[in-house]
């Protein structure tokens, strides 16, 4: 994920990508060191199939990245790791990212109507 700050439409991608306790549970394991698909749908207790679906999710928001190599014995293995990421919200931060929302008459972000 870039330095720079992110639009409003980055900004909604991660922070909503980010609201699932299976994803945020998923980023903390990465945070640790980079797992394989198996290995850490056993450490999480979910299924594979359900754990695809949120590291999906992550990879298409920037947030992890997969990465697949063989192993000793041939097999194709998906391993998975945290991207270096930064998000500050500030007031001042949300602001500048509404400014640059894509949708600015859309229902989302419309208070007192």
């Amino acid at each position: 994920m870039s330095s720079s700050p992110l639009t409003g439409d980055d900004l909604l991608r991660t922070l909503a990508t980010l609201a699932n306790p299976h994803r945020l549970r998923v980023v903390a394991a990465l945070t640790e060191r980079r797992r394989y698909v198996s290995e850490l749908a056993r450490e999480l207790g979910i299924s594979r199939a359900l754990l695809q679906l949120h590291l999906k999710k992550l990879e298409s928001a920037g947030l992890v990245s997969g990465h697949l190599e063989l192993s000793d014995d041939g097999k194709a293995m998906k391993y998975y790791e945290v991207t270096d990421f930064a998000v500050e919200l500030t007031p001042r931060t949300v602001a500048a990212a509404a400014r640059t929302l894509s949708d600015r008459d859309g229902k989302e972000g419309e208070t007192g109507r």
